[in-house]
């Protein structure tokens, strides 16, 4: 039995950040303990965010802010016997603050064997090894049955330079070996280890990923994504190969949170997880079945094609309540350019037919592609208008960053675009939270006029979806005092008054005590 510490780190995020601040439960920890506590070994949780959730942390010259434990009180956490330490690294922008982390875990554990996985892991596993070397090896793709045999080998005093699936150094070089097959049996995956982790935190707080002040835990149904967008990550983390549990399977797990944590919301983390529309059909069908009673959402954007007006009633009857779209562009070039295979004709006819069926729904915009047209952003800030006409409630414009793992980020690399990859870079993912000046790649549009053009599709977007649907707007106000959330805008606004208010609190608290 070997003592695994897994250590979730806080999150980053820009000063001044305008939006909500993005708090959630540990998933992927919580998958990598499951799967550790079922192979026999003993797995202890560090999470920064759930344990410190409201604690900032200003760093790297006031330009942001980590969201969670401080430095010193993760290290403290680690039992002073742990064999391995696994850190996990899902986010790019992290990296400098972890880099820090990482600094000080060695500086206390000289000798323990270092391991890091996560998507920015996978994405740049030798430039880790050449640029941080308190990481002794680092875990590509899934890493439930890497992490597994790595404590296995330990245990058993066995080398890990074989192992599949990594890099690591031999000889002092960083060199990878070869690949691990996919977890294709999916359904066999061992549970997420909730109880390791401070789930109840995040459920009496409210926190989720999704919109609405409900008990809410994560749930992933489906792994991988079929398509090959050219700005995601997903190829190089999770292949093109997509996997999806038994519905009955997912239902029971759902069942379990019910009666264990009194969980009334569930969020998929999905990357894709209406792909199959027997699937989904199949799976609501089974909620309305078995009689469960709870809302459902899906956050993190999906595909279009197979969310009819059949399929969308059978969403909202099994209490589907939130939806996002994920068309990224307006313009027909880009969509071909960056290869999203989406039809915006059809996605505009699901979209009203998930209005008719009762759900509020978002969509996610990209705006500053490379090789993007000023005419291009003009018909992205034009079908944005054509969205809140078809009854989108909400859009999330983001500006493009060259994102590590991606067919866009490698291409720029090669070309000598993306020079360097140092803290400044790093730190410049920042800007996709942020509604200040944007730090862009696009080469035919400057920072200013591009922040300017995600500015006007913003106030088009709103200001079209008012005008529509002026009832809108009174219920906005009516949530916000009420502290009720139906759509982002409420919970992004209704967060934005809280902190402001918190934040006046905490000052005529310390006038007080200072005039005392």
């Amino acid at each position: 039995m070997a003592k695994v510490a897994l250590i979730r780190p806080p999150a980053l995020m820009p000063e001044g950040r305008v939006g909500t601040w993005v708090i959630t439960p540990p998933i992927a920890t919580a998958y990598l303990a499951g799967s550790l506590r079922a192979a026999g070994h003993k797995p202890v949780v560090v999470d920064a965010m759930g344990e410190a959730p409201f604690h900032r942390t200003v760093c790297f010259d006031n330009r942001a802010v980590a969201v969670g434990l401080p430095i010193d009180e993760i290290v403290a956490r680690i039992p002073s016997d742990t064999e391995v330490i696994g850190v996990s690294c899902m986010f790019s922008q992290d990296w400098p603050y972890l880099r820090r982390i990482l600094e000080a875990i060695r500086r206390r554990f000289p000798k323990t064997l270092i391991v890091a996985g996560g998507e920015h892991i996978t994405a740049l596993p030798l430039y880790t090894l050449e640029t941080c070397s308190e990481i002794d090896l680092c875990v590509l793709g899934e890493g439930e049955e890497a992490i597994v045999e790595i404590a296995d080998r330990v245990n058993a005093q066995r080398d890990l330079a074989d192992l599949k699936g990594i890099a690591v150094r031999l000889d002092g070089r960083p060199v990878l070996t070869s690949p691990r097959t996919r977890i294709r049996n999916v359904d066999a995956i061992p549970p997420p280890a909730w109880d390791l982790t401070p789930v109840d935190t995040y459920l009496d707080a409210r926190f989720s990923f999704g919109v609405g002040n409900r008990r809410t835990i994560p749930i992933v149904a489906t792994r991988g994504c079929p398509y090959q967008c050219t700005f995601c990550s997903n190829p190089t983390m999770w292949t093109t190969r997509w996997y999806a549990r038994d519905p009955s399977a997912v239902l029971d797990e759902i069942q379990g949170y019910i009666d264990r944590f009194g969980v009334t919301n569930i969020d998929f983390y999905d990357l894709t997880a209406v792909v199959k529309r027997d699937w989904i059909l199949s799976f609501c069908r089974q909620i309305e079945e078995r009689g469960m009673k709870f809302t459902w959402q899906l956050p993190s954007g999906t595909r279009s094609e197979a969310l009819d007006s059949e399929v969308c009633q059978a969403l909202y009857r099994s209490g589907c309540c939130n939806l996002t779209y994920a068309p990224e562009s307006g313009s027909p070039a880009v969509l071909e350019r960056i290869k999203k295979r989406v039809h915006l004709d059809k996605l505009l006819s699901s979209i009203r037919a998930a209005e008719i069926a009762g759900i509020v729904t978002s969509a996610t915009i990209i705006f500053g592609f490379p090789d993007q047209s000023r005419w291009e952003c003009w018909q992205t800030v034009a079908f944005m208008a054509r969205m809140a006409l078809a009854g989108v409630y909400d859009v999330h414009a983001f500006i493009f960053i060259p994102y590590p793992g991606s067919e866009l980020f490698n291409r720029l690399r090669e070309s000598g675009e993306l020079a360097k990859l140092d803290e400044e870079y790093f730190l410049s993912l920042l800007s996709m939270f942020a509604l200040a000046t944007p730090v862009s790649r696009c080469l035919k549009i400057s920072n200013r006029e591009l922040g300017a053009l995600r500015f006007l599709g913003l106030l088009t977007f709103y200001g079209v979806q008012y005008t529509r649907r002026p009832w809108r707007l009174a219920r906005l106000f009516y949530n916000i005092v009420s502290k009720r959330q139906e759509s982002y805008l409420d919970k992004t606004l209704g967060d934005l008054i809280q902190r402001k208010l918190t934040a006046r609190t905490a000052s005529m608290d310390s006038l007080q005590a200072r005039q005392v």
